[in-house]
């Protein structure tokens, strides 16, 4: 089965064109056929398309909106110079799966697209004003393109951590607020952290529920979760994904009383601060200078710029936190694993935030941390190391279009 994967933003399209069937899922045996990325849609939009194997395509071209960004994929495909193996046309996708950002209590699994679904979806842009509109407008733009037959599923970044119990996803609010408004904590990052957990007890050789594990999902968005018996526990991501972590361009945690603060002393307004708090804090906001985590490390070794060494240093010591407060919830965890954009290719935050973690046993072995680079997935603790430090690449595609099979055939999900 040819599933295509779609991940809409605000402004992006992500794809990823699988096969797989539940032999192939049962075997690790899927195939990532091909691969694309169109940003900046609505301008001058920059696009980069590839089959596995083969050189990428990239252009730069005007797309006025995700219909046209999926039309110009769906062109793509179809050209014959593109030659993805087995398909020459659409008919040859037979099922799409897509990343939907928030998914509250109602979807705690993933689910085949109608219109009840539809509506649920709605139902939660009150809470995911920046994503599910997004996400729509892809579920929307794939149903014209593929037609009513293709079956098209929903795959929920909460729906992990749906498994939270009540003393980790409420709030200290009054408890009525809840009940009627439906405020607590859900995360995000859940197909991510769900297939770190798949890959470290097929790692490990153990079963589901002997998975103890924190994971870290480190990006421009990052986010930290514990896992007990192999289930989330706890996460650092809330209501939305502005709180937790420290990140490229969002605050994290954060006094709530700033907001008001704010207001009074810049006269400004309630969204304009929570843009701010958003779009223009964490690492970014502290740097002055970047979001993009790379691009500070080489500042700070080329220039030693303070308010760089400050945000790397900020941005590592809330991820020691969460780890001390997680190993407290688990009473310790066997591993600690990496993954994300920064948590796989960054050696240097890595070491950072392994760095004086002793009481906990957490030994990193620096030589082969500078190893695990560029979609390596190993071990990069000591022998003596009492908690294993791994770094998974993660494939949040492969969990969706693996999901999307299952959903398909009516078949309960292993991971």
């Amino acid at each position: 089965m040819n599933v295509f994967v779609l991940n809409c933003g605000s402004s992006s399209l992500k794809f990823q064109i699988i096969d797989t069937d539940l032999e192939k899922i049962a075997n690790d045996k899927d195939i990532c056929l091909a691969k694309g990325l169109i940003e900046r849609i609505g301008s001058q939009a920059l696009i980069t398309l590839h089959v596995i194997g083969k050189e990428p395509f990239k252009s730069a071209e005007p797309i006025r909106d995700h219909k046209a960004a999926l039309t110009y994929i769906s062109k793509w495909i179809s050209n014959p110079e593109t030659r993805i193996p087995g398909i020459n046309s659409l008919d040859d996708i037979h099922a799409v799966g897509h990343r939907v950002v928030h998914g509250a209590e109602r979807f705690k699994m993933s689910v085949k697209i109608d219109k009840e679904v539809i509506a649920g979806i709605e139902d939660c842009i009150d809470i995911a004003p920046l994503h599910n509109p997004a996400n729509l407008k892809g579920i929307h733009a794939a149903k014209e393109l593929f037609g009513p037959n293709v079956p098209q599923v929903a795959i929920f970044d909460t729906a992990f951590h749906s498994t939270m119990p009540e003393i980790s996803y409420l709030y200290a609010i009054p408890y009525q607020l809840y009940r009627r408004f439906k405020i607590r904590k859900y995360g995000f990052h859940g197909t991510s952290h769900r297939y770190i957990a798949y890959r470290y007890r097929k790692i490990m050789g153990i079963p589901r529920e002997q998975v103890n594990i924190i994971t870290l999902h480190l990006g421009n968005g990052s986010s930290a979760c514990a896992i007990k018996n192999g289930r989330s526990y706890d996460t650092s991501m809330g209501m939305t994904p502005l709180e937790g972590l420290m990140m490229g361009t969002r605050c994290g945690d954060i006094d709530p009383t700033v907001i008001e603060y704010l207001i009074h002393k810049e006269g400004t307004t309630l969204d304009e601060v929570y843009s701010v708090l958003n779009k223009r804090s964490g690492v970014l906001g502290i740097s002055g200078l970047t979001n993009d985590m790379r691009d500070l490390l080489m500042e700070i070794e080329e220039h030693q710029d303070r308010r760089a060494i400050l945000a790397v240093d900020m941005y590592c010591n809330k991820i020691k936190k969460y780890i001390g407060a997680y190993m407290s919830a688990l009473n310790g965890a066997d591993a600690i694993c990496f993954a994300g954009g920064i948590g796989e290719n960054s050696p240097e935050i890595r070491r950072n935030v392994c760095s004086n973690m002793s009481y906990i046993g957490l030994e990193l072995d620096h030589e082969l941390n500078e190893e695990a680079v560029n979609g390596k997935e190993m071990e990069i603790s000591t022998p003596t190391s009492k908690v294993k430090i791994f770094v998974i690449p993660t494939n949040e595609e492969l969990v969706m279009a693996r999901d999307t099979v299952r959903v398909i055939l009516d078949v309960p999900r292993v991971f």
